[in-house]
């Protein structure tokens, strides 16, 4: 899955592996729609949420309520909600008088990152919207499994997940030598040596420095897992949708090995050949979108793993090569956009492990001598 080049021919083959939107939880194959069509959607953020003018031009013409009083719950049971960020307005207590407890708060809590329950951030479960043919003709077309699941895990990742993104540059003018000096190997072992593979392994070996970078978050056991294996999943752009194939063990194989295990999975996801426990278990997740452009974006995080990397188009810029000589050199930049779960991950610890991948792909001999 090429996605990198500044080359137009390498644009092209590119585009056929890499995504167009940050990933979604791993989906069914086409046989598995029919299981998929019973699931329960999961609430969608205020960020699709359609305004119906003249409807909230009434609410305002009405007299506010007034406030509710406050939920009945000792100082240590909203302590704890405030910890696991649970509304306490909205847990039902099951003690007497309606009275909450921290098992109905920590009950709560695991319904919503089950889709159950209402997720943090004020989601709503449906959203009106206006009759569209007062102003023209429309075309309905039925949502497919892998759009709806899509949209279901997205939506409750983005209201659930305080997301951070932080931005970084990567000067791979050396790797690109290196990548065309041994594109034919790689093809000779069924596989394609494009920047995708080669950041599968950059982060693979980065969770093995940062492992708190290969967690889930478990609120509801107060508590953070960590994982002893590497899991990366891949979004592979296809007919049906984004798919996020998970290559297994990523950190014990070398770039040969997963560029030929990528090529394999990206097929199979196009020809809908995927199995579900293919794209289940993923720890960290890789979406490329630099065989169709960009500078830069914001995927967002595959719950309930804790960050990805978003990776657009490489290009030649002008950089100041410092004082010494006072001038500037063409280099090929490669964009990368690193989003989180502030809750598991800090500012700090974010900027550290994307400049790390940075360096990793500035200087290939990293990788051999940490990775």
């Amino acid at each position: 899955a090429k996605a990198e080049a500044p080359p137009k021919a390498d644009a092209k083959a590119d585009a056929k592996a890499d995504t167009k939107a940050a990933p979604a939880k791993a989906e069914a194959p086409e046989e598995h729609e029919e299981e998929d069509e019973r699931a329960t959607a999961r609430p969608q953020g205020d960020g699709g949420k359609v305004v119906d003018i003249s409807r909230g031009a009434r609410a305002a013409a009405e007299p506010a309520e007034a406030d509710e009083p406050p939920a009945p719950a000792a100082p240590s049971v909203r302590r704890m909600a405030r910890e696991l960020g649970v509304d306490i307005g909205v847990v039902p207590g099951s003690g007497p008088g309606g009275r909450i407890s921290i098992d109905d708060v920590k009950a709560h809590a695991r319904q919503v990152m089950s889709g159950a329950g209402q997720p943090a951030g004020g989601a709503v479960s449906a959203v009106a919207l206006p009759d569209f043919t007062r102003w023209g003709d429309i075309d309905r077309q039925p949502m497919r499994a892998v759009r709806r699941k899509t949209a279901e895990h997205l939506s409750a990742a983005w209201a659930t997940i305080p997301h951070v993104t932080q931005h970084d540059l990567a000067d791979i003018t050396q790797l690109e030598e290196l990548r065309k000096k041994y594109a034919k190997q790689a093809e000779a072992s069924g596989g394609s040596l494009t920047v995708t593979a080669i950041a599968v392994k950059v982060v693979a070996s980065a969770l093995r420095v940062f492992p708190q970078f290969n967690t889930s978050i478990d609120l509801a056991n107060e508590t953070i897992i960590f994982k002893k294996y590497v899991h990366i999943g891949i979004a592979v752009d296809t007919d049906r949708g984004l798919l996020v194939p998970v290559i297994r063990h990523a950190d014990t194989k070398n770039i040969l090995q997963l560029a030929t295990e990528l090529a394999q999975l990206s097929e199979k996801a196009r020809n809908r050949k995927l199995s579900l426990d293919e794209m289940q278990g993923g720890c960290f997740s890789i979406s490329n979108l630099g065989g169709i452009g960009g500078t830069s974006f914001t995927p967002i995080v595959n719950a309930p793993e804790v960050a990805i990397l978003g990776i657009s188009r490489a290009r030649m810029e002008p950089v100041y090569r410092g004082p010494e000589s006072g001038e500037f050199s063409p280099r090929l930049m490669l964009p990368l956009s690193l989003s989180y779960d502030h809750r598991a991950i800090d500012g700090a610890d974010g900027a550290r492990f994307l400049r790390w991948v940075a360096e990793a792909f500035e200087q290939p001999f990293l990788l051999a001598l940490q990775g």
